[in-house]
């Protein structure tokens, strides 16, 4: 029998916070941005979303001002970290036309070498994002990302995480999940697996003593918060997930990143976007009987938006499209530039694609020349799939688990059983997101990836929070916007 789920008195951990930070894309949402955010106030949150494939790729890029090396001393298995050092570490960073080294792809079994890599980048990110200050930092991830959640989730809690936040999905069995991973157990997660039988195993299995043998750090339990777009939602998981819910972060449709589809019959605008309706308006009445914390999200980043959501009984908001776009994130440099330039000439909008994603979620968009938001340079990538976070598992006629994603070759899905009317329009979303945060892959030593910059609706506003003439922003000089200098 494990011990009891931890818990903590530490009251900088327990206060809830009134402004969330978003935790967006591939490494937008940074363990830089996180402490800038909680440096000046806020709750910094780090993207959780492949990580692993991140941190290799720092390294490979030679560890610019050896922030990874310092959290590497700092991990409580040296012998682990040294070996990965080893592996992929380039003094002075690989060459510009240069190939990085890819990581065999996630399975329902997976080595032990791609399970440490991913304790060891999720301690890393939340480690680098917990110094220089006291207050509480979360690490956001994608449900529908399941294969890597276990390890992933450890390696928080290793690294000190007060808040999980996950959407994209239903994830009714995380709080139990971090439960036993808090206790140092062993955890289970369902795998949605296409056409699985009764009697298949669908789960995917973490055991925290294949990494840590008998050592067990003492470890906070953090806050769970679920990300959803409905009361009906945040009703199911109050009633069935398998351990506490903390908190809810409402996404409305006009929130960046993946969106949930809209209720009922799929329908279209003139511009190919879903069309939300009445039915997509959330009920916060609801919300305020539940009795526990919800913040939200989606067009109140502002001092407004905020007063406006807690007047509705919100504990807070979250803010995602104005951090991503600050000086403190992840977002590589020209693509900040080019969007900040086009929002002031009022040249950019964003577009909710309902094909982009291979996940099936309508996926928001701004319109962003050299990236493949563009027709032209969407079609002139061949179709690869070799990162595969967002792959379907689907039972092979065997019985065994196979993985296709509907942006790999048209043939190679169909001849997996997917429908090829399935494949119109989506694009390899793992490695344009992997581009924008600056890991473009190189391919011949000449096809170098092109990013997809995401975004809210509220792209267009983030111009309150430049200075007059000024070229960009802190995420300090937004938090101070929403919160007040003292913040």
């Amino acid at each position: 029998m494990g011990d009891a789920t931890p818990e903590t008195t530490d009251t900088t951990r327990d206060r809830l916070p009134a402004l969330i930070q978003g935790g967006m894309g591939v490494a937008i949402s940074d363990w830089h941005l996180a402490r800038a955010v909680a440096s000046a106030g806020g709750l910094g949150v780090v993207s959780g979303t492949a990580l692993d494939q991140v941190m290799v790729r720092r390294l490979q890029d030679g560890d610019p001002g050896g922030h990874m090396r310092a959290a590497f001393d700092a991990f409580p298995l040296p012998d682990l970290a040294e070996r990965v050092w080893a592996r992929y570490h380039i003094e002075g960073g690989k060459a510009p036309k240069q190939s990085y080294a890819k990581l065999p792809m996630q399975a329902q079994v997976n080595s032990a070498e791609l399970e440490q890599l991913c304790v060891l980048a999720n301690f890393a990110e939340v480690w680098l994002a917990r110094q220089g200050h006291d207050n509480p930092v979360g690490i956001n991830y994608l449900e529908k990302i399941q294969i890597p959640h276990l390890p992933s989730i450890y390696g928080a809690l290793l690294g000190g995480v007060s808040f999980v936040l996950m959407g994209a999905g239903i994830p009714l069995k995380i709080p139990g999940a971090i439960d036993a991973l808090a206790r140092h157990e062993p955890a289970t997660y369902p795998l949605a697996i296409a056409g699985a039988q009764p009697g298949d195993d669908n789960l995917v299995r973490f055991d925290p003593a294949s990494i840590m043998g008998d050592l067990r750090p003492p470890l906070y339990r953090p806050r769970f918060l679920a990300i959803v777009g409905s009361s009906t939602l945040a009703l199911t998981l109050l009633r069935k997930a398998n351990g506490k819910v903390d908190g809810f972060i409402i996404e409305g449709p006009t929130a960046g990143g993946h969106n949930a589809p809209p209720r009922g019959k799929l329908q279209l605008n003139d511009e190919g976007e879903p069309i939300y309706g009445d039915r997509d308006r959330v009920d916060l009445a609801a919300f305020r009987e539940f009795g526990v914390p919800f913040w939200l999200a989606g067009g109140y980043g502002s001092p407004e938006g905020l007063r406006a959501a807690q007047a509705e009984g919100a504990t807070g908001v979250q803010v995602g499209t104005a951090f991503a776009l600050c000086e403190d994130s992840g977002l590589r440099p020209d693509y900040r530039a080019a969007v900040i330039s086009y929002v002031r000439d009022s040249a950019t909008r964003v577009k909710t694609d309902p094909l982009a994603s291979p996940t099936g979620f309508p996926f928001k968009v701004a319109q962003l020349p050299d990236t493949v938001s563009v027709d032209e340079v969407y079609a002139a990538r061949p179709r690869i799939c070799d990162l595969g976070y967002l792959r379907e598992p689907y039972r092979t006629d065997d019985g065994t688990v196979g993985y296709r994603c509907a942006s790999e070759p048209v043939s190679l899905f169909v001849s997996k059983g997917g429908d090829v009317k399935d494949t119109v329009g989506r694009k390899c979303i793992c490695n344009a997101l992997m581009a924008t945060a600056g890991f473009p892959q190189v391919r011949a030593g000449k096809h170098v990836e092109a990013g997809i910059v995401t975004s809210g609706d509220a792209l267009t506003e983030i111009e309150r929070f430049l200075p007059e003439g000024a070229e960009g922003y802190r995420a300090a000089d937004v938090v101070r916007a929403l919160l007040g200098p003292s913040a």
